[in-house]
């Protein structure tokens, strides 16, 4: 789990640090997720601060209530996850990369084969 900080809402983080759990895998679906009392004592922050971002993924339908048991993954969460994070992602870095790419002449061609060489060197990196 990673750590919060003070540039956002600490719910909004809270609630970003599962979905982050959902997509890389650490929290698969069905399963049981730490409790809002787990959330705030791990991360030092009010309860219902810590309810209120798990709240958020309820209300988004990645996760859900089990009466009397506690909040679970949905099945389907992380697939929904992807492609909301991808589009983000489309409008975040790609978009812009494509418009700043076409204001230096860069061809679509030349953009993906810089793409390719940077995706080369990360992999390098990763294996290191």
């Amino acid at each position: 789990m990673g750590m919060i900080d003070d540039s956002r809402p600490i719910f909004v983080q809270i609630a970003e640090l599962i979905e982050n759990d959902i997509v890389d895998g650490t929290l698969a679906e069905e399963a049981q997720v730490p409790s809002t009392n787990e959330f705030a004592a791990f991360h030092r922050i009010n309860p219902a601060t810590a309810a209120k971002g798990v709240n958020v993924l309820v209300d988004s339908g990645i996760l859900y209530k089990r009466r009397g048991i506690g909040m679970f993954v949905a099945t389907g969460a992380r697939a929904k996850l992807v492609a909301r994070r991808t589009e983000q992602f489309f409008e975040q870095y790609v978009r812009p990369l494509t418009v700043e790419a076409r204001k230096l002449g860069i061809s679509p061609q030349e953009l993906g084969g810089m793409i390719a060489r940077a995706a080369g060197a990360a992999e390098k990196e990763a294996v290191q």
